[in-house]
């Protein structure tokens, strides 16, 4: 009876490889036989799954985005109440890397970002991204100051870029250990009461 193969679980298994060796030294040193030797497969397994590096590393920027989403969406299904102030802090809590798997998501992250600076296809991905999420906050916000949780002069398009690059920048202080876990969200929770009324 011959195997059957899940191509998807290979294909994954390989980009995992991938994402293991840019968590340790960044995505310069990532190679088609690096991936293989890390993966502990042959350079023509990696080949049959992906034709080239570009590929590898572009099926692994999307994988970077579904994790990132479904942590966002874990941390969002923690939340109880209707509350739209604490649907903004699990979203922003989502971005932080707050343990080990999403350290090394930011991590991997990192590395995809230097790269998307030059690469206008990734670096539109990114923006899309970051669009989604500016886009939730301010929904979020224009709901709680709608509902009198927030001050009323709070404009909700602007804080929702300024939660969204504070989540950018405390996510970095985690990575080099300017902040911890608890001090980044003690941030978040600080700013955030700032907004009520």
């Amino acid at each position: 009876m011959p195997r059957i193969v899940d191509h998807g679980q290979r294909r994954g298994e390989i980009a995992e490889a991938l994402w293991r060796i840019a968590a340790r030294e960044g995505l310069e040193t990532v190679s088609l036989n690096r991936v293989a030797d890390e993966a502990g497969v042959s350079k023509g397994r990696v080949q049959h799954y992906f034709g080239s590096r570009e590929e590898l590393l572009a099926f692994t920027a999307t994988l970077l985005q579904i994790r990132v989403d479904e942590r966002v969406q874990a941390q969002l299904a923690r939340v109880a109440s209707d509350e739209p102030l604490e649907f903004v802090r699990a979203l922003l809590a989502g971005m932080l890397p707050l343990d080990d798997d999403s350290r090394a998501d930011a991590l991997v992250g990192s590395a995809f970002f230097v790269r998307a600076v030059a690469d206008p296809e990734l670096r539109e991905t990114y923006r899309g991204g970051n669009r989604l999420m500016r886009d939730a906050l301010t929904d979020k916000l224009r709901h709680a100051r709608d509902a009198g949780r927030i001050s009323g002069d709070v404009d909700p398009s602007h804080e929702s870029t300024v939660l969204f690059a504070l989540a950018g920048g405390l996510g970095e202080s985690i990575l080099v250990g300017d902040h911890t876990p608890e001090s980044a969200l003690a941030v978040v929770d600080r700013q955030l009461a700032r907004l009520t009324v």
